[in-house]
């Protein structure tokens, strides 16, 4: 005797990407303004190297050096631009 138990369909499983699309577009918004700040930031550094502005706040230490202030924000933008991509990469296209 062979008995045969009959299942409804269920909710199908599938990946759901939206909750991390939406984060990474709220990260790349606050990145930008943080890279803007730390290229300012930079440009203090350097302008008080070159000695138009008056002393940088911090002296010594490894932010204590303009390169690295600058290296930090171009790092930030460039991260910001892939989590904006990533965000949008699932948009259906404007017409």
């Amino acid at each position: 005797m062979v008995v045969r138990i009959r299942f409804n369909a269920g909710p199908r499983v599938g990946k759901k990407g939206r909750k991390n699309r939406r984060f990474a577009l709220a990260a790349a918004a606050l990145l930008n303004p943080a890279a803007l700040l730390v290229g300012v930031v930079g440009l203090w550094r350097l302008t008080a190297d070159l000695g138009f502005t008056a002393g940088f706040a911090i002296s010594s230490g490894i932010f204590s050096h303009w390169q690295v202030w600058l290296a930090t924000a171009v790092a930030l933008q460039v991260c910001a631009r892939a989590l904006n991509r990533y965000g949008k990469s699932g948009d259906a296209p404007a017409a």
